[in-house]
């Protein structure tokens, strides 16, 4: 685990800093300004300025939505993801799941069946949420994301990417507004209706609007968005996985066509365009999105993602 953190840090020392401010998703490296030529990632963003965000914090290196996450993703100069959910008494905490029988350690059967919601925050604070990972991390605690934006206050390089799960968008947003992180944070749904909710309560806050799912299930939600004119909307992700059919033209499960269109139209916008590539494990995918138009990914790995990426940006 040591060696595997040594190489991170090694790793992003080359790298160079991903992490932006809250500016990025307008700056002129996201767009073509003149129109003239074929849009390219390394032609438009140095590679110190490519984003890429930590799913979970780091969740693949370190336990998910812990502290020690949220962290690791900062070292690593990248934008960590936190999950929100709210505890039986009120209070706003950074867990993924529906229940406890992954990330808990424990015997209790019982325990591992109920959610956030059903325990206060005390009891939710005695709970284990490392040691599922290893010896090395047990005792990790849920963390309170008032905790998370104590972190960042004061660091305006920390930016914050918050997956919507159970909160009150009001209580969310006054607990932002006190830490004075707004500009720090992403608020990241797959709800529209939720996002754009969010935005009137914080317009200085920058959105991520994911869309799961082929050709499909994405164009019928374009339709949507377009509808809009995809207002209130600052980043924009799609979630391609490799295609299982080895003898298909396509290699992911949203067509290449669709990727580059939209890649192109989300330019025109000033909105980031972002790939989860989840699950995806062969480095020339990635530049293959990157080919495509990706501007950012979101990433489990962000050792294997930095990596990807650095060596895209080297090729001749």
């Amino acid at each position: 685990m040591k060696q595997t953190i040594i190489a991170l840090l090694v790793g992003v020392a080359l790298y160079g800093c991903a992490a932006q401010d809250s500016s990025f998703s307008t700056s002129p490296l996201a767009i073509d300004p003149h129109g003239t030529s074929p849009w390219t990632v390394r032609g438009h963003i140095p590679l110190n300025e490519f984003v890429i965000h930590s799913h979970r914090g780091a969740g693949d290196l370190v336990p998910e939505n812990t502290l020690t996450a949220f962290e690791m993703g900062w070292k690593l100069g990248t934008v960590p993801e936190a999950d929100m959910r709210t505890t039986k008494d009120g209070i706003l905490v950074a867990f993924h799941d529906a229940n406890f029988k992954r990330t808990v350690h424990t015997n209790d059967a019982e325990l591992k069946k109920k959610s956030v919601g059903d325990l206060t925050f005390a009891e939710l604070s005695q709970l284990d949420v490392g040691g599922w990972k290893g010896p090395a991390f047990e005792g990790l605690r849920v963390p309170k994301l008032s905790e998370v934006f104590q972190a960042m206050r004061g660091h305006p390089e920390r930016q914050l990417c918050l997956d919507f799960k159970h909160v009150d968008l009001r209580q969310l947003a006054a607990e932002v507004h006190t830490y004075g992180v707004s500009r720090q944070i992403v608020f990241a749904t797959t709800n529209y209706k939720i996002l754009r909710e969010w935005k009137a309560l914080l317009p200085d806050s920058e959105t991520l609007l994911w869309l799961a799912g082929s050709d499909d299930k994405v164009e019928p939600r374009l339709a949507e968005l377009r509808a809009s004119g995809f207002a209130d909307i600052t980043h924009l992700q799609l979630h391609p996985k490799a295609n299982p059919k080895s003898d298909s033209a396509e290699p992911f499960t949203i067509s290449r066509a669709l990727i580059r269109s939209l890649g192109d139209e989300m330019r025109s916008h000033r909105i980031l365009f972002m790939a989860f590539p989840r699950e995806i494990t062969d480095p020339k995918l990635y530049w293959q999105l990157l080919d495509l138009g990706v501007a950012s990914f979101s990433t489990d790995d962000p050792e294997f993602a930095l990596k990807a990426v650095r060596e895209y940006y080297e090729q001749p």
